[in-house]
């Protein structure tokens, strides 16, 4: 197994806080981590190591790409004009995962960045109902949209971890 569910760090035995926004956070939270844990011990060639030809997904391309989705998302809460994107054209977020260590460490710091600058954007958006700016898309919308888009990238890391060292998700 992938890790020892005694020592999985995402399960606890408290109970989960009440409240839906809460309940988003926590699922949210566990991807983040999820996917944190798939990469975890592996070099700058590993994480790098693309799936089947001609697919550009790597362990490597989901940091980058969940970087480059969580400022976009940020981009649909804040006024003004859209911060541009991180990794530049339409697909450099996967097309530049390339095996050397400065773009590795760049992807988690990126990462960690946006998250944050995310998270402390949506902190202001009390009201699940609400409206952001682009296409007039509710609060709960938003962090649905997030979580959603985690899952999906764990289920890939997982078939990705799985090819590098044979280790499998639960």
């Amino acid at each position: 197994m992938w890790v020892d569910p005694d020592k999985d760090p995402r399960h606890s035995e408290a109970a989960s806080q009440d409240g839906e926004l809460a309940t988003l956070r926590d699922f949210l939270g566990g991807y983040r981590l999820t996917l944190r844990m798939k990469c975890e011990g592996l070099n700058p060639e590993e994480l790098a190591r693309r799936s089947v030809p001609p697919s550009t997904m790597s362990l490597l391309g989901l940091v980058r790409h969940l970087a480059e989705v969580e400022r976009d998302w940020r981009n649909w809460i804040l006024p003004g004009d859209p911060e541009p994107t991180l990794y530049g054209d339409a697909d450099g977020d996967f097309n530049g995962a390339v095996a050397e260590q400065t773009v590795v460490d760049g992807a988690f710091a990126d990462l960690a960045r946006e998250q944050a600058a995310t998270d402390e954007a949506l902190a202001a958006c009390t009201d699940l109902g609400a409206r952001v700016i682009q296409d007039d898309t509710s609060v709960r919308e938003l962090w649905v949209h997030r979580v959603e888009e985690y899952a999906r990238h764990c289920g890939h890391a997982d078939l990705l971890r799985e090819c590098v060292d044979g280790r499998v998700g639960q």
